[in-house]
């Protein structure tokens, strides 16, 4: 691979590195010979997220930031990744939940929409293997529903959509009830 095809991911995987050494270092948590690889595989497993939460000020301009950048930073802190059960009740718990954004929006041209404890579910681990959070939520939700908020309005007949784990997967289509169909029921 050439330089120049390296992304950001690298250079942030070296800055991190640097960063925990650094605050190691001002911790007291460094060791020298074999020691240090234990611990440096330590904190690649696990106490990656509780060092960095020990961060100050100082620990950035010791990893090379300029001080005229760490004067304007009021709050240092770090952030930890969502978990599947946070993502999950981002798509139903708020007022404003994804699901329930979409939900609405189907609900303007008459169309009930209904997600399943599974695809929910989907949602939610899918959303962690991109690693963007939320926003990630949104992107797959918003590629799932493309076809149906399309033809929804078009299609006067649709009554009732079911989003399932399938769908999510990408393994078939929406489950759509007609409203003829509603109606002889």
């Amino acid at each position: 691979m050439r330089t120049s095809e390296c992304g950001n991911g690298e250079r942030d995987k070296t800055l991190h590195t640097g960063l925990e050494k650094v605050i190691q270092r001002r911790l007291g948590r460094h060791a020298l010979g074999f020691s240090a690889l234990h611990e440096t595989h330590q904190a690649a497993h696990g106490l990656r997220d509780e060092i960095l939460s020990h961060i100050e000020p100082e620990d950035l301009l010791n990893a090379g930031f300029i001080p005229e950048f760490v004067g304007r930073l009021p709050i240092v802190t770090t952030l930890a990744e969502l978990t599947e059960d946070q993502m999950l009740s981002i798509l139903t718990e708020p007022k404003n939940a994804l699901t329930k954004q979409f939900a609405k929006l189907m609900a303007m041209e008459g169309v009930e929409l209904e997600f399943t404890p599974d695809a929910r579910r989907e949602l939610a681990a899918q959303a962690l293997k991109k690693g963007t959070g939320a926003r990630a939520l949104r992107g797959l939700i918003e590629k799932l529903m493309l076809d149906v908020m399309f033809d929804a309005p078009d299609n006067g007949d649709i009554a009732h959509v079911k989003i399932t784990r399938a769908v999510v997967r990408g393994e078939s289509q929406p489950i759509v009830r007609r409203k003829q169909d509603a109606e002889a029921a």
